[in-house]
């Protein structure tokens, strides 16, 4: 089995949750976290050694600095930090931005020749941001973009279907926030349009913005709600992308990529249908969409160009 090396920033509840995933299927043989508190890196660390008797894969995993990434496979970045009471969206964002060019130049350093996969939020904005500092190829870039949103769209259909979630062919795009869309005309349960099932899911054209695209738009919310936080969904989302990368497995997932004419955007990074595999991102998969998922897109693209354009107006 090949030695994988995987280097993570931020070491939060996402963070170790990743870790946590990917230690489990066994993706890597080294791990090493970079915290803005070494001592908390150290210690998530220190806690994570104690799971290498009972998984798959022995491993070694350890506090590490940025010099550590210079060999490294995969750098994984959940690095950035809340909204404050009072602060404006953007006001984060441009924060957080700052945060992201600081790691990304400190990366670009280091040497790192690998593939880099970001869950910092807003991701979309965020993993552009990563790409303009450290001048890394759109291949070698992947943002989580829209793949737990497709995930939990994924859920939601095979409770309604009786099926396994791995069943239903679904995709959730644009925008990671409220401006993401469920690309309805596109979603197959066992190589059949949904619309053939809609006496057991409720769902037809009609209806699926009220009963797939809201209620999945605020899951997240609805989660924040009760536990105040969201991270064992993105978590084993995160463990997902490094694995198909990992074992080249070509599988099409929804991520962040930066789209150069696909769709007819060109520069902003957004959550579409892609190749994965041993390269990163391989292939930018376009869907047809309808004249309302297209609106919707052209919309979702518009919101996230505007708000990274506000937030570096100036830099």
């Amino acid at each position: 089995m090949k030695s994988t090396k995987i280097i993570l920033i931020g070491a939060g509840n996402v963070g170790t949750s990743f870790l946590y995933s990917a230690i489990n299927q066994g993706l890597a043989s080294e791990y090493g976290i970079i915290d803005l508190s070494p001592e908390f890196a150290y210690g998530q660390a220190l806690d994570l050694e104690d799971a290498t008797p009972s998984v798959v894969r022995p491993y070694r995993i350890y506090q590490a600095d940025y010099k550590d990434a210079a060999d490294a496979d995969f750098v994984v970045i959940t690095a950035g930090r809340p909204q404050k009471p009072g602060e404006t969206r953007l006001e984060l964002v441009k924060d957080n931005i700052k945060i992201i060019s600081e790691i990304a130049q400190k990366i670009k350093e280091s040497g790192f020749k690998g593939i880099t996969v970001i869950a910092s939020n807003p991701v979309d904005i965020i993993t552009r941001a990563y790409r303009d500092v450290s001048g890394f190829s759109d291949a070698k870039v992947i943002g989580s973009g829209t793949v737990l949103d497709t995930a939990r769209l994924q859920v939601e259909i095979a409770k309604r279907a009786g099926v396994a979630p791995e069943s239903v062919h679904a995709y959730v795009m644009g925008e990671h926030g409220d401006s993401s869309f469920v690309a309805y005309s596109n979603i197959q349960i066992a190589g059949e349009c949904i619309c053939g099932f809609s006496a057991q899911t409720g769902i037809h054209a009609d209806n699926y913005e009220q009963e797939l695209e809201y209620p999945i738009s605020r899951k997240a919310y609805e989660i924040i709600n009760r536990k105040r936080a969201t991270y064992y969904g993105i978590g084993a989302a995160l463990a997902n992308i490094v694995k198909n990368v990992v074992n080249d497995t070509k599988k099409i997932l929804v991520v962040g990529a930066n789209l150069r004419g696909q769709y007819g955007f060109s520069g902003v990074n957004v959550g579409v249908p892609v190749v994965l595999g041993r390269n990163g991102i391989e292939k930018i998969v376009q869907i047809t969409l309808n004249d309302k998922e297209k609106a919707k897109f052209a919309k979702s693209v518009e919101i996230i160009d505007t708000m990274y354009k506000d937030a570096t107006e100036g830099r």
